[in-house]
């Protein structure tokens, strides 16, 4: 005896699906640059106004870290949860992680006890990400999902791009900085309303069904960590790395770079400039805005891996020229900034397409979960060595800057291992 499908979405439920989905990682991408907009002045605020600049670059490599180790151990956790007890579910609580424990950041006294919640308010992003795919590949058809890719691959983007006007529009200064923490608490309504009111995944609730009539299923984790999934699992960790580990440890230090300059010429005609941080994170984050929105469609036009291929060379070209050449107050700088985020984030409006398509239904939150998300370690471990190499190089972000592109020739290579055949349709 098999049990019954359940009805498809209707119209309003699939947007309902689409719109929870994009606002829950746009959101996420708020609080990914929100240590990124507010570092400078919140480790002068915590360490003190006269602490030395490779001390306040350290501690942004020890934040980054913390974000990452903290998504990472997020994906596994909430994607595991998005396949035993559904997607909403997950993505739900996800959302209220990142929220609630953003807000108790907002109370932290010390730069230590900052570095604890930050890592674990990160578990709900990295939490909301295998949900949010795997929800919108289950409820749309094939036909959108390059576009919808490309949408939910643009979501974070956006979220880094409102942040950034926050602070354009009201400067954060060493004086003022604690308001952005109750900023980015705001989304806490947003989980509710998705534990609430958004449809579940019909393609979840079938394979739910037929697992209660059917023989008892392996664990979703151990399933994508032995034959014959596991080598699905190992080449999606590689593909998400190379963009992770790009964002984290090169382009986001183009914010503090900027920053740090104009410090530096504010201190010479003593009236820095704090909203240089705030529209570098505009600019970079608007060209990752589009890139991100093409991602998918030129993966769904060119084939996966030769737009892969594409995205991971143009990349490795603006990055070196960006970090070679210029200097945050050349004539190109804002250009070239904006050119990086278009590039390098384009890889993920490709991801949210691609991944779903290695996993089936019953492990696709879980395989996608640890596929993005197991690059964190990867990045983290990259940031810190970023930090080390701030420390010897005495706070010159240009120089790491260059020396962390190169894992975009990664990309290069990685690639080919994917099957010329790939591509298309989800495997219930």
């Amino acid at each position: 005896m098999t049990a019954p499908p359940p009805p498809p979405l209707s119209r309003h439920q699939r947007a309902g699906v689409l719109v929870a989905a994009f606002l829950a990682w746009m959101f996420a991408g708020l609080e990914i640059s929100l240590f990124v907009l507010v570092h400078r002045q919140m480790a002068l605020g915590l360490l003190g106004p006269d602490t030395p600049e490779a001390v306040v670059a350290r501690w942004f490599a020890w934040y980054q870290a913390a974000f990452l180790f903290g998504a990472a151990a997020g994906g596994w956790l909430f994607g595991w949860l998005g396949d035993r007890a559904g997607r909403t579910r997950a993505m739900g609580g996800a959302v209220l992680c990142y929220s609630l424990l953003t807000l108790a950041c907002y109370f932290a006294t010390s730069a230590g006890e900052m570095l604890a919640l930050r890592a674990l308010a990160c578990l709900g992003v990295g939490g909301v990400w295998p949900n949010a795919v795997a929800l919108v590949a289950e409820a749309w058809p094939d036909a959108s999902r390059p576009l919808l890719a490309g949408l939910l691959g643009a979501a974070a983007n956006v979220g880094f791009v409102l942040l950034g006007a926050v602070g354009y529009y009201h400067p954060i200064t060493a004086d003022g900085w604690r308001w952005t923490f109750l900023v980015a608490a705001s989304p806490a309504v947003l989980g509710v309303v998705i534990l609430v009111l958004v449809a579940e995944s019909p393609r979840w609730l079938a394979n739910r069904a037929a697992r209660r009539v059917g023989p008892a299923a392996a664990s979703p984790l151990r399933e994508v960590l032995r034959p014959p999934l596991l080598s699905r699992t190992v080449l999606g960790v590689m593909l998400g790395a190379i963009p992770v580990v790009g964002s984290a440890a090169n382009a986001n230090w183009v914010v503090p770079w900027a920053d740090h300059a104009a410090a530096q010429a504010g201190a010479q005609r003593k009236d820095p400039d704090p909203r240089k941080k705030a529209e570098t994170q505009i600019t970079r984050s608007g060209g990752a805005v589009f890139g991100s929105l093409l991602g998918g469609v030129v993966a769904s036009a060119l084939g996966r891996r030769r737009s892969y291929f594409l995205i991971s060379l143009a990349a490795l070209a603006v990055s070196t020229w960006l970090f070679a050449v210029l200097d945050p107050f050349h004539p190109q700088f804002q250009l070239f900034t904006f050119l990086l985020g278009f590039v390098g984030i384009a890889y993920f409006g490709w991801l949210p397409l691609f991944l779903p398509e290695l996993f089936p239904t019953r492990v696709r939150s879980t395989g996608a979960g640890i596929s993005f998300n197991t690059g964190r370690v990867v990045a983290a471990a990259v940031v810190l060595s970023a930090g080390f190499l701030l420390d010897q190089f005495s706070g010159d972000y240009a120089r790491v800057g260059l020396w962390s592109g190169a894992v975009y020739a990664a990309g290069l290579v990685v690639i080919w291992f994917v099957p010329a055949t790939a591509a298309g349709k989800l495997e219930d």
